[in-house]
């Protein structure tokens, strides 16, 4: 039997990049005169196009979505830049590293600049067979169409697949895909029940768990 893949969410994944959304949400939306409370709840699991309709109202156009959140995300590299390295979540590199030829994916709600950014800038890229963002479905999570094209395109059945989240949204996601799911308790410390439950990559019990697998 071959051995699992691994996929990966990105933000409270891969970085601890949340509370630099929620900043750069309060931040675009003082200019507008609108309250930015209980953002991090607001946002956590969810593609912009939802999280824009959420803040902004229903009544906005398909273009009128896509620009403010194209504005938010610049607005967010601009500030999460100068800090990219020490976001990573602690002992990522080390895994990647570890694991890099196991196939691995990154499947993200986030914005395909995003992603772009933080693959290239962190030079992490490398480390990923396959690379699947948000608006390569047509339902974000929690559907579980993300890790059904993910675990596709990494030609495995997703029964063959371990998927590392951080959100409740994530979570329902890669159950309903079939898939294997470690929580990555970075920024929710209550989570559904998972298979496996991690505060980060430098967890020593982690990769017991995976040795389980015949990773």
């Amino acid at each position: 039997m071959c051995s699992p893949a691994m996929i990966l969410d990105m933000d409270g994944v891969l970085i601890d990049s949340n509370p630099l959304h929620a900043e750069a949400w309060a931040v675009y939306l003082s200019h507008y005169g609108i309250a930015a409370d209980s953002m991090m709840e607001r946002m956590h699991g969810k593609r912009n196009d939802q999280i824009v309709r959420d803040l902004f109202g229903p009544q906005l156009t398909d273009a009128e979505v896509s620009a403010h959140g194209a504005a938010k995300e610049i607005l967010y590299r601009r500030r999460m830049r100068p800090h990219l390295e020490r976001r990573l979540v602690p002992g990522v590199r080390q895994f990647l590293e570890r694991y890099k030829n196991v196939p691995l994916a990154v499947a993200s709600n986030a914005e395909p600049a995003n992603v772009d950014f933080l693959l290239d800038e962190a030079s992490l890229r490398p480390f990923f067979k396959v690379v699947v963002h948000g608006h390569q479905v047509r339902n974000p999570k929690p559907s579980p169409d993300i890790y059904l094209l993910a675990a596709r395109l990494l030609e495995l059945p997703p029964r063959r697949c371990i998927i590392f989240e951080d959100s409740t949204t994530g979570i329902q996601a890669a159950k309903s895909a079939g898939c294997r799911v470690v929580a990555v308790k970075t920024t929710a410390a209550e989570l559904p029940e998972t298979d496996f439950a991690i505060r980060d990559f430098t967890d020593p019990e982690l990769n017991t768990w995976l040795s389980g697998f015949s990773i």
